[in-house]
């Protein structure tokens, strides 16, 4: 059996890759954390693929917070991780936060003072939650997914004003 490895796809909205092209060492990060060889696809679940990757940003610098659901003031507008002016989500929950998700970016922007200037939206890609059902029987059923985001943002085009790198993880 051929190894798998883990390699992206990528999106950018409303010139989202412009501000990673001016930033060269984050986009690094992404690729390093992201595509991370010595990662064991067997025990990626949902759940501790994206404390995992949570870790690793972390280590890289990202400062992490978590979205706090009692919080008084927007608690919708929590963003993940950021790092300089960059807001990072990991999205391996149900496809029924995909706008919630989305808004999250917008919000913060708005109304948060960690003011970002571009949110990056890390997924996985459908043969990614394919194969690791067929392979690992890693339940990933229901959760978002990179294609689906792409056309959440497609149709968000009047409402999201903040440019966003979509990152979909996938398998090759």
């Amino acid at each position: 059996m051929r190894t798998m490895r883990l390699t992206l796809k990528e999106t950018s909205y409303r010139t989202a890759s412009q501000f990673l092209d001016d930033t060269p060492t984050i986009r690094e990060e992404l690729y390093q954390v992201l595509l991370n060889p010595a990662m064991d696809l067997s025990s990626l679940s949902r759940a501790h693929f994206n404390h995992l990757l949570r870790e690793r940003f972390k280590e890289s610098g990202w400062e992490n917070y978590p979205s706090h659901f009692h919080e008084r003031i927007n608690p919708f507008a929590k963003i993940e991780l950021i790092k300089e002016d960059i807001g990072l989500e990991i999205g391996f929950r149900h496809s029924s936060l995909i706008g919630h998700n989305l808004l999250k970016f917008q919000l913060s922007a708005a109304h948060n003072s960690d003011t970002i200037k571009v949110g990056i939206f890390v997924v996985t890609t459908t043969p990614f939650q394919k194969y690791m059902k067929k392979q690992f029987n890693q339940n990933w059923a229901g959760s978002m997914n990179y294609e689906k985001v792409e056309r959440y943002l497609r149709h968000f085009k009047n409402t999201l004003l903040m440019p966003i790198y979509l990152l979909g993880i996938d398998v090759a």
